[in-house]
């Protein structure tokens, strides 16, 4: 059965859509079928970066969510990648517990995948504890200690909380920082991390060539460190 991925953390301005965005152009790269669902209603980075794969989700509308198990159900052989806006998790563990959903992803053989984006702050820290509380076992997790304020986790490392999850069997992954400039011409130009690593000539505000060749250093590490927990 194909696979369930929660890109989340709760926390706004952890990365969470830039992780979804990595792992949606690595699937797009290793030929890896997927369908993306967006639930930011804003400004949903699935739906303006990689439209032709994602559709938008209601978070608080069950028949809306009901379409992510759905896809899973009928698409044996996709994974599903679900980009979580900030706050979002009451909604979404209210429509996991009253639907039953982990439940009958387990009678059909679905595995649900949960994500966390951290930074290196301890409200994240929190957070997770929250989660781990709140599901245990019964998620499976790979935390993403997303580099982009700090490369030092001290406070997590520190808590507690990285021992409990570890205890559950989570992954642990590093996210470096991409160079800022960098990202902020990606996104001015809405550019696909596959177009913003080959030559543009359409973008006004175009990457230079060591700007491409740092959009693929960085991609190149987040890909090793995907590779390591599994897709």
């Amino acid at each position: 059965m194909s696979t369930i991925h929660f890109i989340g953390g709760e926390k706004g301005g952890v990365g969470k859509s830039v992780v979804a965005r990595v792992l949606a152009q690595y699937m797009i790269g290793n030929k890896i079928p997927f369908i993306g669902f967006d639930t930011d209603r804003s400004h949903g980075s699935l739906l303006r970066f990689y439209a032709d794969y994602a559709s938008p989700t209601v978070i608080d509308n069950y028949q809306s969510l009901d379409a992510i198990i759905e896809a899973a159900a009928e698409n044996t052989q996709h994974r599903i990648l679900v980009d979580l806006a900030a706050q979002t998790h009451h909604p979404l563990a209210k429509w996991l517990d009253d639907s039953g959903v982990l439940e009958l992803a387990e009678e059909m053989g679905i595995s649900l995948f949960y994500w966390n984006v951290m930074d290196s702050g301890k409200d994240c820290v929190d957070l997770l504890d929250k989660l781990l509380n709140q599901y245990g076992s019964r998620l499976n997790y790979i935390l993403v200690q997303n580099q982009l304020r700090d490369e030092s986790f001290s406070i997590f490392e520190a808590s507690g909380v990285k021992e409990r999850a570890l205890a559950l069997n989570a992954q642990t992954i590093t996210l470096k920082r991409l160079h800022a400039p960098v990202m902020t011409k990606i996104d001015g130009n809405s550019s696909s991390f596959w177009a913003a690593m080959n030559k543009d000539t359409e973008s006004l505000n175009a990457l230079g060539l060591l700007e491409r060749q740092r959009v693929k250093m960085w991609l190149r590490h987040a890909y090793g460190q995907i590779q390591s927990v599994g897709l």
